[in-house]
């Protein structure tokens, strides 16, 4: 068991995932407390990642269940093999077994497919780490058959009765706050918001997920990103995006950035017609020069101003 934030920190870190007090805390809790942690924040700065290094921190399995909008609770819980019954019950036609022995057989766990739920609550050996993304995608009707899960962990078959988990999942829950999410749901979880990382934090991610980037590079690529959060788009580049784009220049094998370049690839970055608009002829030029001075000086938040208020809205 990992006794100290410090610990977590350095584990977190030693699996690649550049981390800071407030994450590595609430980490730490989640792990102690053994409550739900929910992770908001904007789309790419590494609310996912969390819950899949825990699962390589802990050494166990990570279950994930997708959320998107109509998911049901059958989807997530379980479900019977049909296929599979509909052929036993056939076999089962040339028997004299009595009908009730014929039911319960079909109902048994060789024909119960195991969902993500159930699945997370019915590991034996050891507790796994059960991610709930993008729980803000799914219907208030799910989230209200979530907090029932959460609250005992336990989940109810009609015909088998109900599963109680053995060993408590670790569960992560995400949300890029496309909707407001219950405050029962709240209630139950800690809280953790991720924000878009700060230049040095974001410089150490690159260096660390990228191989072969060179640090004046990385320097180089984080300024202008860091540069162009500051700008009114229709979508911010996460982190994700930063590493999409380190990758494709070292894929081009370019050594600094320059206009050319970066106009040629701003679809990895920008995933939008106006925003890439945006970003035509001096007003790159403008971005380009903001993002040399952050890279060598610190952050100029007059030239960062100017640049936004030229900016059309999107």
């Amino acid at each position: 068991m990992i006794e100290t934030i410090e610990q977590v920190r350095q584990t977190m870190e030693r699996h690649a995932y550049v981390t800071d007090p407030a994450i590595a805390t609430a980490v730490y809790l989640a792990m102690h407390l053994g409550k739900p942690i929910l992770i908001e924040g904007q789309a790419g700065v590494g609310k996912t990642e969390v819950a899949k290094v825990l699962a390589r921190v802990l050494n166990t399995e990570l279950i994930r269940l997708q959320c998107y909008e109509g998911l049901d609770a059958t989807t997530a819980h379980y479900e019977w093999n049909y296929p599979k019954q509909m052929l036993r019950i056939k076999l089962e036609e040339r028997t004299d077994r009595p009908v009730e022995e014929k039911e319960a057989l079909i109902f048994s766990l060789p024909f119960l497919l195991e969902r993500p739920l159930l699945r997370a609550i019915t590991r034996h050996d050891k507790a796994p780490v059960l991610l709930i993304d993008e729980i803000d995608r799914a219907d208030e009707e799910f989230e209200a058959f979530l907090l029932e899960v959460l609250s005992d962990f336990q989940v109810t078959i009609p015909e088998l009765g109900t599963v109680t988990a053995t060993h408590r999942p670790h569960v992560v829950l995400t949300s890029n706050r496309t909707r407001e999410l219950s405050d029962a749901l709240k209630r139950r979880c800690l809280y953790l918001w991720i924000d878009y990382p700060t230049f040095e934090k974001e410089l150490r991610i690159v260096l660390t997920k990228v191989p072969g980037a060179n640090e004046a590079l990385a320097r180089q690529i984080c300024a202008f990103v860091q540069t162009l959060r500051q700008i009114k788009l229709s979508k911010r580049p996460g982190v994700a995006e930063t590493l999409d784009w380190a990758m494709s220049l070292i894929a081009l094998h370019r050594d600094h950035l320059d206009a050319e370049t970066v106009e040629a690839t701003l679809g990895v970055i920008l995933k939008d017609r106006d925003d890439i608009r945006q970003l035509g002829g001096e007003r790159l030029g403008q971005v380009l020069a903001e993002a040399h001075t952050l890279t060598l000086d610190g952050r100029s938040p007059r030239a960062t101003e100017r640049i936004a208020a030229d900016a059309p809205s999107a």
